[in-house]
């Protein structure tokens, strides 16, 4: 009776995950061949489309990205909620609706969000939370961001959900860091307390966003992809359960001097804390401002920052794929 019953109980479980395949979780002929074969796919997410950037650099980022990807012989999958649908592969024409959609006509899909935006049928843009979750449900283990979210300067209780996710979905993460708008220290030691390795390509010390260095020393120092790739393989291998960050400098033509981003940074927290504008809504309010302040300097640098993340995680993705 007891080996029928968890038999049952199994089979169960297999048929409802594939009912929710069917139905809730689509991913392109592309990327599903793909997997299939074992090939090499990055993800790459959407709140750029939709929250990050203004059109048309949303898209011509989110198009560049998806091209970095495709010079190194990987496979892009960029991450969406469509219409209710959890969608792994965006076509050019989902990109390009997406990034002409006002932002609050989208949802911004965090962990909480995700069952939201598809019990009522929305369209909604993943976080780094939220797309390493379905990238993980997909069986996708390599993303590529611009920078995580983290523990917000003077807010020491406002902890973003990236930060949780790392600790509890076997994904890993490449970036640039946390945001250099966020209290970087604290980050780090959320990052120490989730128990997730955070690995410098290149580099010794975490990047800042926008500038190479934060001075803040990282975890392990790697050079090549294969590296990287051996750690991930590793962590796998040992079920731990928590992902991993890759950081990677901005391309130094790019950088934003760490003295020029401060200024701005803190003149653009100060608005936000005046304004009463917290929660979610800081890190686009502030980003924003940012740009506004550096007269542009710091987008040049999310965007070179993100195409070469793209980069850098397809080479990673091609040795994965080998191993």
């Amino acid at each position: 009776m007891g080996i029928q019953y968890w038999d049952n109980l199994h089979r169960k479980s297999w048929f409802d995950k594939l009912k929710f395949m069917n139905t809730e979780l689509h991913l392109s002929p592309e990327i599903a061949d793909t997997l299939k074969i074992g090939g090499a796919v990055v993800a790459l997410e959407s709140t750029l489309i939709t929250h990050g950037l203004p059109y048309p650099a949303n898209v011509e980022t989110a198009l560049a990205m998806e091209a970095a990807v495709r010079s190194q012989g990987a496979v892009p999958a960029t991450i969406a909620v469509l219409k209710g649908r959890l969608s792994v592969g965006l076509t050019a024409d989902d990109i390009e609706r997406l990034g002409r959609m006002p932002s609050a006509n989208v949802r911004k899909c965090s962990r909480r969000d995700l069952p939201i935006a598809v019990g009522l049928g929305e369209d909604g843009a993943t976080t780094v939370a939220g797309t390493m979750i379905v990238a993980n449900i997909a069986g996708i283990h390599l993303f590529a961001t611009g920078g995580i979210g983290g523990v917000h300067r003077g807010h020491p209780f406002d902890i973003s959900a990236d930060l949780i996710e790392l600790g509890r979905t076997p994904v890993a993460v490449v970036c640039s860091g946390a945001k250099s708008i966020l209290d970087l220290p604290l980050t780090m030691e959320v990052l120490e307390t989730q128990g997730v390795p955070v690995i410098g390509y290149g580099t010794d010390m975490l990047p800042a966003f926008y500038s190479r260095s934060s001075g803040l020393p990282v975890g392990v120092y790697l050079e090549t992809p294969r590296d990287v790739a051996q750690v991930i393989q590793a962590t796998w291998s040992l079920n731990l359960g928590h992902g991993l960050l890759i950081t990677v400098p901005v391309p130094e033509g790019d950088e934003l001097p760490d003295s020029v981003a401060e200024i701005a940074i803190q003149q653009a927290t100060a608005e936000a804390n005046a304004q009463g504008i917290h929660g979610k809504d800081v890190t686009p309010f502030v980003l924003g401002r940012v740009a506004e302040l550096t007269e542009g300097q710091s987008r040049r640098a999310n965007t070179s920052l993100l195409v070469n993340n793209a980069r850098v995680a397809a080479l990673i993705a091609l040795e994965l794929a080998r191993s």
